[in-house]
C-alpha cells in the first residue's frame, strides 16, 4: 500500500466516525463526502480493504447488452463522436447501463491488462454498493452529472483515475444509462476536467435526443428553444404527443423546466396545460414557416420559447397485414431452418438493413459469414447496386492496396498502362463484403480507416480522392479483440467496423441441421435415408457448412437412383471411422451391460438395422441408439464392407 492509499484511508475512516463535518474531509465536495457516508452506512463498504474492479463474465455481460440492444445502437454514434474528441488525451469512453455495467467501450485496446485491472474495460460492475464512490455509481445515485478524480474515489484502488459522468435518461424521466469518460491519470486539480465534464454532459443530451427521436417517430413531436436560431439544428427541449393532445414522452431538459417551479409531471399532461397555445392550432408550428414566427409561451406565461412541431407519419389506410404477421426479408429468413440462436441474430440484422453503420460478422470458418452478408444485401435499398467480395486473406499482400484501392497507370513497377478502379469503387452505391480482415496487413488498415471515415478512396499514384457511396460488412473467424491488443489490428479500425455485431453459430450447435441438410440437398433430390441422415445430424462438423456441402456434393455424384444412403457417404464420414463389425462386438467391455448390448444387437438384426424400427419399438429416440451402439460396439453391415450379421 502506498503512502497516498493510506493517507487518503485514514480521511475516510475519520469521516466515517465523524460525519460529513469531519475537518479532513472538507477538502472534498459535499457530494463526494455524502457518496463516502453513504458507502460506509447503507453498503457496508470497508474503507481499509482495497480491491480490484469487479468484471461480469461475458455471458452476464450480453444479458445487461441485450436488455439496451435497441438503445446501444443509437447511442454508438455518440460515444463514436465523444471519443474523437478526446481520442489520444489518455481517455476512454464508457457506457453502462442503469445498474453501472459498462455495456459498450470506446478505447486503446493495447494496454489492456492495466485498463482491466482499472475497470476501464466492458463488464466492469461501477455501481457504488460495489465500486464505492466513483463517476458512474455516484452519478446513478444522485441523477446528477459530476467528476470524480483521484483522492475523491472510496476505494484506495482507484485513486489514480479521474472519471468524468453525466446520466442519460430516457422517454419518461427515467435513467436509462451513464455516459463517461475515464483516464488512468490526470493533473492534480480537479478543475482540470471541467471541460471534460461539459462535453459529457453536451454529449448524453445528444444521445438521449436521439433515443427519443427514434422512440417517437410515430407520434407529433414538439422541439423548443429559447431562441429560434438553433432551433430546428439543436433543439433544447423536446415532448411527445399523441393524437388526444396528451404528453407521452420528454426529455431530461423539458422536464427539468417544467418542474423548475414545483410543477407535477410532464407525462399525461394536456398540450394547453404545457403550452399557451390550442392544440388544433399546432399546424401553424411545422417547419415550413420561419422559425422566428414560431414563437409560443409556457402555460402560464412565465417564458418565452420558439417550436418546431413535427407530424406523424401518414399510415397506409389498410396495412396489407397485421404488425404480427409481418414478415422479415425473405433472403434473411432462408438463412435458418427455426434455429434460435440463429433466428435472433436475423431478427437483429432485419433491424439494420438500411442502416448506413458498419457491421462485423463473426464466426468460425465455414458458418456462412459470406452468406449472411448477401443476404443482408439482398435484403437493403442497395440491392440493386454491386455486392463486392474481398476476401483479405487470399490476396498477396504486395497486391491487395491495388486490387483494393485501384491505381492510376505507372503509379508502380508491373502497373498496366491504363487506370483500374479497385474493388471498393467497384462496390460504389452498393455493400464492400472484406472477408477475413484479420488477415488485412497493418499498413493498410491507415488507409480502410479513412475510407470509412470519409467515405472516399485515394487510387495507388493518385493526389485527388475519389467519392465513394458504399456499406462496409466485415467477417472474420479470429478475435479481433486479442489482435489489437497484440499491436497487430488497429483499434480505431476495430470499432469503425463493429457499429453492430453478429456472431454466427458452428453447425454442430443448430437446431435445424436436418432443414440444412435438405436445403443442400435440393428440392429435385430424393432425399437421404434416415440411417445416414442420423449419422449427418451426429458428425461434430468442425468445417461446418463447407464441410457439410462437400459431403452432400460427394454423396449426390456416387449415389445411384434413390435416396443418399450410408455407402455414398465419403470415406471420412462417420460411416468409415466405426470399427468393422463382428461377432465379438455385441460384447461390451463391462459386464452388466452385456444383456442389454446382445438384446439390442438381437432386435437390429430382426428388423434388418433398420435403427428408425427399433428406436421406435424400444421408445428411443435415434441419437439414444446410436450412442448405445457405439459405446457396445455394436454396427451396422451397412457401415462397412463386411458381411452382414445374421
Amino acid at each position: 500500500m502506498q503512502p497516498f492509499q493510506r493517507a487518503h484511508i485514514d480521511t475516510v475512516v475519520q469521516l466515517a466516525a465523524q460525519g460529513a463535518d469531519a475537518p479532513a474531509a472538507q477538502a472534498h465536495d459535499e457530494v463526494i463526502r455524502q457518496s463516502w457516508l453513504r458507502c460506509v452506512q447503507q453498503h457496508a463498504l470497508d474503507p481499509t480493504r482495497m480491491q480490484e474492479a469487479v468484471i461480469l463474465p461475458s455471458a452476464r455481460l450480453r444479458e445487461h447488452q441485450d436488455q439496451l440492444e435497441a438503445f446501444l445502437h443509437i447511442a454508438r454514434h455518440g460515444l463514436e463522436s465523444l471519443y474523437q474528441q478526446v481520442a489520444g488525451m489518455g481517455y476512454v469512453v464508457l457506457l453502462t447501463d442503469a445498474r453501472g455495467i459498462t455495456v459498450d467501450f470506446l478505447g486503446d485496446l493495447q494496454p489492456a491488462d492495466h485498463l482491466h485491472r482499472a475497470g476501464l474495460t466492458l463488464g466492469a460492475d461501477w455501481s457504488e454498493p460495489r465500486a464505492g464512490t466513483c463517476g458512474v455509481g455516484t452519478c446513478i445515485s444522485t441523477g446528477q452529472a459530476l467528476t470524480v478524480h483521484l483522492d475523491d474515489h472510496f476505494d484506495a484502488t482507484h485513486i489514480p483515475l479521474t472519471c468524468t459522468t453525466a446520466p442519460v435518461f430516457d422517454a419518461t424521466g427515467r435513467l436509462n444509462a451513464v455516459l463517461d469518460i475515464s483516464a488512468m491519470s490526470a493533473p492534480q486539480a480537479k478543475a482540470s476536467q471541467h471541460l471534460a465534464l461539459q462535453m459529457v454532459k453536451l454529449f448524453a443530451h445528444q444521445i438521449e435526443n436521439a433515443d427519443f427521436l427514434h422512440r417517437f417517430r410515430s407520434e407529433w413531436i414538439l422541439r423548443l428553444a429559447p431562441a429560434p436560431q438553433f432551433l430546428d439544428v439543436n433543439p433544447d427541449y423536446l415532448l411527445a404527443i399523441d393524437a388526444q393532445g396528451r404528453v407521452i414522452g420528454h426529455n431530461r431538459r423539458a422536464q427539468l423546466l417544467w418542474e423548475s417551479d414545483g410543477r407535477r409531471p410532464l407525462l399525461g399532461r394536456a398540450y394547453e396545460q404545457v403550452l399557451d397555445a390550442p392544440f388544433v392550432e399546432l399546424g401553424r408550428f411545422v417547419q415550413a414557416r420561419p422559425s422566428d414566427q414560431r414563437a409560443v409561451m409556457l402555460a402560464g406565461g412565465r417564458q418565452l420559447l420558439f417550436m418546431t412541431a413535427t407530424p406523424p407519419p401518414v399510415r397506409p389506410a389498410a396495412p396489407a397485414a397485421p404488425r404480427e404477421r409481418q414478415r422479415l426479408p425473405a433472403p434473411l429468413v432462408a438463412l435458418s431452418g427455426g434455429d434460435a440462436m440463429l433466428d435472433r441474430q436475423i431478427e437483429r440484422a432485419a433491424r439494420l438493413v438500411n442502416s448506413p453503420m458498419s457491421l462485423l460478422v463473426t464466426g468460425e470458418t465455414g458458418t456462412g459469414k459470406e452468406f449472411f452478408a448477401k443476404a443482408l444485401h439482398a435484403s437493403s435499398e442497395r440491392r440493386a447496386r454491386p455486392f463486392i467480395a474481398v476476401n483479405c486473406a487470399a490476396i498477396p499482400e504486395t497486391l491487395i492496396e491495388s486490387e483494393l484501392f485501384g491505381y492510376l497507370p505507372g503509379s508502380f513497377s508491373g502497373a498496366g498502362p491504363r487506370a483500374k478502379r479497385g474493388l471498393i469503387q467497384e462496390a460504389d452505391g452498393g455493400t464492400l463484403f472484406l472477408d477475413e480482415i484479420g488477415d488485412m496487413p497493418r499498413p493498410l488498415q491507415a488507409r480502410l480507416l479513412r475510407v470509412l471515415a470519409e467515405r472516399e478512396v485515394l487510387p495507388v499514384g493518385a493526389t485527388r480522392a475519389v467519392a465513394v457511396n458504399i456499406r462496409v460488412i466485415a467477417a472474420t473467424h479470429c478475435d479481433l479483440e486479442a489482435l489489437v491488443r497484440e499491436g497487430r489490428f488497429r483499434d480505431d479500425l476495430y470499432y469503425r467496423l463493429n457499429g453492430a455485431r453478429f456472431h454466427l453459430p458452428p453447425l454442430r450447435e443448430r437446431a435445424d441441421i436436418g432443414w440444412v441438410v435438405d436445403t443442400l440437398l435440393g428440392a429435385g433430390s430424393d432425399g437421404i435415408a434416415p440411417e445416414a441422415r442420423q449419422l449427418l445430424l451426429a458428425r461434430p462438423w468442425p468445417g461446418n457448412l463447407r464441410e457439410l456441402r462437400n459431403v452432400l456434393d460427394y454423396a449426390r455424384a456416387v449415389r445411384g437412383d434413390g435416396p443418399v444412403q450410408l455407402a455414398d457417404l465419403p470415406e471420412w464420414s462417420p460411416a468409415a471411422t466405426r470399427p468393422l463389425p463382428s461377432t465379438r462386438q455385441a460384447a461390451p467391455a463391462g459386464k452388466g451391460d452385456s444383456e442389454d448390448a446382445a438384446a439390442l444387437l438381437q432386435a437390429l438384426r430382426a428388423a434388418h438395422w433398420n435403427v428408425s424400427a427399433v428406436a421406435r419399438g424400444l421408445g428411443l429416440s435415434r441419437m439414444t441408439l446410436y450412442r448405445r451402439m457405439k459405446r457396445w460396439g455394436i454396427v451396422s453391415p451397412n457401415q462397412s464392407d463386411s458381411p452382414a450379421l445374421h
